[in-house]
C-alpha cells in the first residue's frame, strides 16, 4: 500500500484551521435542524455565555426575587412607622437583621442545591407528613392573609393614582395568574426581576425627603434602645419584617426548580447575600424617608403604606408621593405572585403533588389551582368595602412570628445533617449565626405573644 502524496499537505491544512479556530464559539444561525431520539428539532440560537457586568447580572434570580419580594405592603407601613415614631434609632439593628437574613436565606438556597428538594418535601421524607401538615397549614393561613395585604396595597396604590381598585385589582389577578399559567421558569423569573426595578422608587423618595445623612450614619453604626413596651413593640414588628417564612420557602423551591446544582452554589450563594442586602437597603430608604419628613411633624399615626404616601406630599411634595405609591404598586405586585407561588410549591411538597411553573395545568393540576385560589381570595378581600385592614396585618403578624421560629429550626437540622447535605453542610460559624437567628427571632415572638395577650 502506497502513501499519498499529498499526505504532508493535508495535516498541515488540518494543523493550521485546527490553530486558526475562534477561542469562543460563535452563535449557530437559526435553521440547523437536529434529529434527537427521532424527532426534527430545529436550533434557534445558540448564545455565548454573558461576560463583564451581564456575567453578574446573570447570576440575579432566587435570592434577589426573595428576599426583594419580603418588601411588601405590610413591611412598607411597619417600617414607615418605625421612622415615623422613632426616627433613626434602630438603623444598627436593621443591619444586623441584614445578615442574619442572608445567613438564612443562603441556607434555604444551599438545602436545594445540595438535595434537589424543596422545604416541605425534606420536612415530609425526615421528619414525617405530620409536622408537613402542621407546617403546612399555618403556611396557608398566614400566606392567605399576605396575599390579601399584597392586593389591598395594589387597590390602594392605584386609587392615588386615580384608578378604580374594581378595575386595578382585577386586571392584576388576572395578570398574575396568566404569567404564571403560560410561562416557563425562566421567563417568570426574568419578570420578576425586572419588577425588583420599581423598588429603586424608594431611594428616590428618601432623597426627596431630605433626610440628616449624619444622624442616619449615626443610627446605623451607634446601637440605641429604650426598654419601653413601644420600642419593644417596633423591635419585634422590625424583626418580622425583614425575615418572613415564605423568603426560605420561596427561595428553595425557586433554586430547585431552575436546576441548580452543586457546581453552581457559588453563584447562588452570591444571589441570596445580594439579595439580603438590597431587600433591607429598601427598608433603609423607607425608613429614612419617613423619619425625614414625617416624624418632625409629629405624624406618627400610620397604619397602612398609603397613609405614609399621602403624608409625604405636603411635607416632600406631590413628586414623593408619586414615587413612593409607585413603589408600593410595584411591591404588591412582586409580592402578590410570590407569597401565592410559595405556598403552592409548600402544599404540592407536603402532599407529593407534581408541581413547578414549567409545567401546565394539567400535569400539576393541584399547583394551580391553589395558585389560582391564592390570588382569587386576595382579589375579593381588597375589593371588600371595609376590610379589616389592621387586625389582618396584626393576626398575621402572630401567624409569621409562630412560623418563622419552626420553619428556620427546620433548616438549621436539615442543613446540619452532613449525611443529606455532603460537603454543603453547615459550618461552624454558619450553624452558630443560624442558631443565634433563631433564639433572637424566639425571643421576640415570645415578647409579641406577652404583648398581645396582655393588650398592650
Amino acid at each position: 500500500m502506497t502513501t499519498p502524496t499529498n499526505a504532508p499537505e493535508t495535516v498541515a491544512m488540518v494543523t493550521s484551521s485546527a490553530t486558526s479556530l475562534p477561542r469562543r464559539p460563535r452563535a449557530i444561525r437559526p435553521g440547523i435542524r437536529l434529529t434527537v431520539r427521532g424527532r426534527s428539532l430545529k436550533l434557534r440560537r445558540l448564545r455565548q455565555p454573558p461576560a463583564g457586568i451581564w456575567r453578574w447580572l446573570a447570576i440575579l434570580g432566587p435570592g434577589l426575587i426573595a428576599s426583594v419580594a419580603g418588601d411588601d405592603a405590610g413591611g412598607i407601613a411597619t417600617t414607615s412607622l418605625i421612622g415615623a415614631r422613632v426616627g433613626y434609632e434602630l438603623l444598627w439593628l436593621l443591619i444586623l437583621l441584614t445578615v442574619a437574613l442572608a445567613v438564612v436565606q443562603e441556607m434555604a438556597a444551599r438545602l436545594g442545591v445540595a438535595t434537589g428538594s424543596g422545604l416541605l418535601d425534606l420536612i415530609r421524607q425526615r421528619f414525617g407528613i405530620g409536622w408537613a401538615l402542621l407546617a403546612v397549614t399555618v403556611i396557608l393561613v398566614a400566606n392567605a392573609g399576605v396575599t390579601a395585604t399584597e392586593f389591598l396595597g395594589i387597590a390602594a396604590a392605584s386609587e392615588i393614582f386615580g384608578l378604580s381598585r374594581w378595575i386595578a385589582v382585577p386586571f392584576a389577578a388576572l395578570g398574575l395568574w396568566a404569567l404564571m399559567l403560560y410561562g416557563n421558569y425562566f421567563s417568570v423569573e426574568r419578570i420578576f426581576l425586572i419588577m425588583t426595578l420599581v423598588f429603586l422608587a424608594y431611594p428616590v423618595a428618601a432623597i426627596l425627603a431630605h433626610p440628616d445623612w449624619t444622624a442616619v450614619v449615626h443610627g446605623a453604626v451607634v446601637p440605641s434602645l429604650r426598654f419601653d413596651q413601644g420600642q419593644l413593640a417596633l423591635v419585634v414588628a422590625l424583626i418580622g419584617t425583614t425575615i418572613t417564612p415564605y423568603q426560605q420557602l420561596f427561595q428553595q423551591s425557586a433554586v430547585v426548580e431552575k436546576g441548580v446544582g452543586p457546581r453552581q452554589y457559588p453563584s447562588e450563594r452570591l444571589d441570596a447575600v445580594v439579595g439580603a442586602v438590597m431587600g433591607n437597603l429598601i427598608w433603609l430608604f423607607v425608613i429614612c424617608a419617613s423619619a425625614a419628613a414625617l416624624r418632625p411633624l409629629g405624624i406618627v399615626d400610620i397604619s397602612s403604606a398609603t397613609d405614609a404616601a399621602r403624608a409625604l406630599e405636603p411635607v416632600a411634595g406631590p413628586a414623593a408621593q408619586v414615587v413612593f405609591a409607585f413603589g408600593l404598586l410595584g411591591a404588591s405586585l412582586l409580592a402578590g405572585a410570590v407569597v401565592p407561588l410559595a405556598t403552592s410549591y409548600s402544599v404540592a411538597e407536603a402532599f407529593g403533588f407534581r408541581k413547578g411553573i414549567g409545567l401546565d395545568y394539567r400535569r400539576a393540576p393541584a399547583f394551580y389551582m391553589l395558585f389560582t385560589a391564592m390570588v382569587a381570595f386576595g382579589a375579593l378581600v381588597a375589593l371588600l368595602p371595609a376590610a379589616p385592614i389592621i387586625s389582618l396585618l396584626v393576626g398575621i403578624q402572630v401567624l409569621n412570628g409562630l412560623l418563622l421560629p419552626v420553619v428556620l429550626g427546620f433548616i438549621l437540622v436539615l442543613a446540619a445533617d452532613h449525611r443529606l447535605m455532603g460537603g454543603l453542610a453547615n459550618t461552624t460559624w454558619q450553624a452558630a449565626l443560624g442558631w443565634l437567628t433563631l433564639a433572637v427571632v424566639t425571643l421576640a415572638t415570645l415578647a409579641l405573644g406577652v404583648q398581645t395577650v396582655s393588650g398592650s
